[in-house]
This record gives C-alpha cells, sequence and structure tokens, in this order.
C-alpha cells in the first residue's frame, strides 16, 4: 500500500498484479494476504500473474521479470497465465488467471518482488495516456 500512496494510484485503479508468487504455500498465502490488504475489496476484481510459474525463479533477476511482465501486460492487453496452477491453496483465493492467458485492458499494474530477510519491493506501473494532454 506505501507504493500506492507513493505513486497517487488508488487501489480501485489497478488492473494486475504480477505476484512474487514462488509456489510455496508460506509464500504465496503471505503474498495474497498482503495483496487484499493493500487493495481492500478490490483484490477480488484485480488480475494476479505469478510469472515464475513459467520460468521457475531467476532469483536476481525475479524482480525484473515482474516488471516486464507488468509493462508488456500494458502494452500488448494480455495477462499470462498462472500456469500448473489446478488446485488453489483455500487461502489463496484471488484471480490468479489460471492455465491460460487472458486479453483484457490494462492499465495500471503492480510488480511485487520480495527477498530473503525482508528485502520488499512494489512497482506502479500506468500506461501512457495520450488523451490527457501534455505530460
Amino acid at each position: 500500500s506505501r507504493a500506492l500512496r507513493r505513486s497517487g494510484v488508488q487501489p480501485e485503479e489497478v488492473d494486475l498484479v504480477g505476484a512474487h508468487g514462488t509456489g510455496t504455500p508460506l509464500n504465496d498465502t503471505a503474498e495474497t494476504v498482503a495483496i487484499k490488504q493493500a487493495l481492500g475489496e478490490h483484490a477480488y476484481r484485480v488480475a494476479i500473474t505469478a510469472p515464475k510459474s513459467m520460468v521457475g525463479h531467476q532469483l536476481g533477476a525475479a524482480g525484473a521479470l515482474s516488471a516486464l511482465t507488468a509493462v508488456l501486460a500494458i502494452q500488448e492487453g494480455v495477462v499470462p497465465p498462472t500456469i500448473n496452477l489446478e488446485t488453489p491453496d483455500p487461502e489463496c483465493d484471488l484471480d490468479y488467471v489460471p492455465l491460460t492467458a487472458r486479453r483484457m485492458p490494462v492499465r495500471t499494474a503492480l510488480a511485487n518482488g520480495f527477498g530473503f530477510g525482508g528485502q520488499n519491493g512494489v512497482i506502479v506501473f500506468r500506461g501512457f495516456d495520450s488523451s490527457a494532454g501534455d505530460a
């Protein structure tokens, strides 16, 4: 929620979350709780993708991969799937875009990156709106 406050973006404006999503019960449930805390009830209307489900954990490059996923989703209007998600943990009850990509407009996306020892970061990305006048 700090990233949203600093960016001036309201939770209701978020269309996509690029989750850290390691596929481990402890991490994924904790991240789900954090998304719900940051976005409130809007968390249930946001598409969430886990890029690691497709490429594995890239360690030091994982945050960059999540950021790239968010930017490409904004540019292309396609949210990549969370593959191999067949039976999610009941605590992970959000829309994780399971198994197949989803075409949808994405204007604002968050990219989560979490590290060992509490080294956590979230970047807010927003598409350019040419109808808004001078930037």
